[in-house]
């Protein structure tokens, strides 16, 4: 028995028998044409990319019904890498210059796109460059007539792979859990996998290597542990581990119907983050009582050009309207860190989490953030919406951005066209200095959602994905918990509604925490949604308050960590 640990991507326990995938990262064979024989080299590749383009349309055309609303997308992304000049048109332009062969010329040119991700300091742009290697791969295969392909499964198993390409997950119908080697938490793979709710671990770094098909496997996606080959008493243990979490999960259904309160009767909001309209009206199925947060990037990513107004209103009136009256608050354009638009101009900063992004690119390219606030405002007649302008951190950002929330509803006014004159317009905290003048932000907007992900970051100086400081990302640090806990306090004094938008709303072990802080507005993942719920119907905030409080006092982590686990077990 042995144990390989990686990055949890959630899911719960899976066990069974391993099913171990062959990388296709295999010797690329090169060999230069004779000048005659170019023709028909470029029309071999042409007819591969157009067989890859056929394979990821069919994926997208046939899709199981329950199939995450994440899937279309990112089998689109595929396309558009597949379709992107700077991978097919210059692997053409070598194959011309060089006399390379297909195989070659393709290979080569992803391995440098992908090679340019690397450079990138921040972790979601550096996992596309697995988009590029996976794209490639598939052409690779095809171009070399193998059909070693992910294949299925005629019972379940763990898959286990250097690398799964979300076509292929969508394919793995037997699938019980995946562990990757490669990827971290903001790869596409990743981000599917916590969609179908399917256990999973990535950036195992060598288990395609160590196990084997038909090793009995342990995948622990919280813990993001692999065991392989347990011995009797470790599976028993699991077993059990695992019988326990599907009962409870069965028994957390029944809370849906259950109104949202804590035993001591403090009513609270639960609701969903989404990142496409067409989740919006199952998130209302799975027990949210609203949208807290609907990112608008996916309008914005993997196109050449901006969405106009008419399109961004359509994405944003179905949403809205697929809520049928319950609130849905739209985050404005939050770009330049983790997410990357072609078709916005700008040059590209050292550090994109300290460069122009969200607000500051809003406010610096105002044509473009007009448009889309004439959008969100326009489908604000379809239901109630509300709008959210992300990681402001000073008085004369929101001021700017305001100012500009009213010159759209004056062009609309002009235009005759409907909206909700009295649109609620709330901000992100999501830097520190927003949180230690929150006094300031209350005063001026309707609402304030705590963005803990970029908190923790921007508080502690830290990337989590380098792998040198990842261990002092700390969501607990005392310095995080006091932003938080004076940007709740601040609101409530204030009269202004408060939520937490970031993974700490959908950690159940943070839900006591933040109950005792005064939070009654949590917004998260909709698969966390009931788990979360669960502790709140059985808190006692009248009791919770007190223990908090000292909580927030200790300066020692390691402390916080103590007494938090203390909570939760005395709840």
């Amino acid at each position: 028995m042995f144990s390989i640990h990686g990055t949890g991507i959630g899911g719960g326990i899976a066990i069974g028998r391993a099913r171990v995938l062959e990388s296709r990262q295999r010797d690329v064979p090169r060999y230069r044409l004779r000048a005659d024989q170019l023709d028909a080299e470029l029309l071999r590749l042409e007819t591969a990319i157009e067989v890859v383009r056929a394979e990821l349309g069919a994926l997208g055309e046939h899709l199981p019904e329950d199939a995450p609303s994440e899937a279309r997308a990112l089998l689109d992304v595929h396309v558009m890498i597949l379709d992107d000049p700077l991978l097919a048109q210059a692997a053409r332009d070598a194959m011309r210059a060089h006399l390379w062969n297909a195989e070659w010329a393709f290979s080569a040119q992803a391995g440098h796109m992908a090679a340019q991700f690397e450079e990138i300091d921040d972790e979601y742009l550096r996992e596309r460059g697995r988009d590029v290697q996976q794209v490639a791969e598939r052409v690779i295969r095809v171009l070399s007539g193998s059909t070693a392909g992910a294949t299925a499964a005629a019972e379940p198993v763990i898959f286990v792979a250097a690398d799964i390409s979300p076509a292929d997950m969508l394919s793995l119908r037997a699938a019980i859990g995946f562990g990757i080697d490669l990827g971290g938490a903001t790869s596409h793979t990743a981000i599917l996998a916590r969609s179908m709710n399917v256990p999973a671990v990535v950036g195992l770094g060598c288990a395609g290597q160590l196990v084997v098909d038909d090793d009995w496997l342990i995948l622990d996606g919280e813990a993001g542990l692999l065991i392989v080959a347990p011995d009797e008493t470790v599976l028993a243990d699991y077993r059990r581990r695992q019988a326990a979490e599907l009962l409870e999960r069965e028994r957390r259904k029944w809370l849906i119907h259950l109104p949202t309160v804590t035993a001591d009767g403090v009513a609270v909001q639960l609701q969903a983050n989404i990142e496409r309209p067409e989740e919006a009206g199952r998130v209302v199925s799975a027990g949210a009582s609203g949208v807290g947060l609907f990112r608008t990037e996916f309008l914005f990513m993997n196109r050449r050009d901006l969405p106009g107004e008419d399109e961004q209103f359509e994405a944003y009136r179905e949403a809205v309207a697929a809520m049928d009256g319950l609130p849905v608050t739209i985050r404005t354009l939050d770009v330049g860190a983790d997410k990357s638009v072609p078709a916005l101009r700008g040059s590209t900063p050292q550090n994109p989490a300290l460069g122009q992004r969200a607000i500051r690119y809003c406010l610096a390219e105002p044509e473009v953030f007009l448009e889309q606030l004439r959008a969100i405002l326009r489908a604000s007649a379809f239901g109630r919406a509300r709008l959210l302008l992300p990681m402001l951190a000073h008085s004369h950002e929101i001021d700017q951005a305001l100012r500009l929330v009213e010159v759209a509803r004056e062009q609309l006014r002009k235009r005759g066209q409907s909206f909700d004159a009295d649109i609620a317009v709330g901000g992100m905290v999501e830097v520190p200095a927003a949180a230690l003048t929150a006094g300031l932000f209350v005063r001026k907007l309707d609402f304030l959602s705590i963005g803990t992900n970029d908190l923790i970051q921007y508080t502690l100086a830290i990337d989590r994905s380098d792998h040198d400081v990842a261990s002092l990302y700390e969501p607990f640090h005392p310095a995080v918990l006091r932003l938080v806990g004076v940007t709740i306090r601040t609101a409530r004094k204030a009269g202004k509604p408060v939520a937490v938008c970031g993974e700490m709303a959908g950690d159940w072990a943070a839900t006591h925490l933040l109950l005792g802080m005064g939070l009654t507005e949590f917004s998260m993942h909709p698969a966390s949604l009931l788990r979360v719920k669960q502790e709140i119907l059985r808190a006692d905030t009248s009791r919770l308050a007190p223990r908090v409080a000292r909580l927030l006092a200790t300066d020692d982590p390691l402390r916080v960590r103590a007494l938090l686990a203390r909570l939760v077990e005395d709840h």
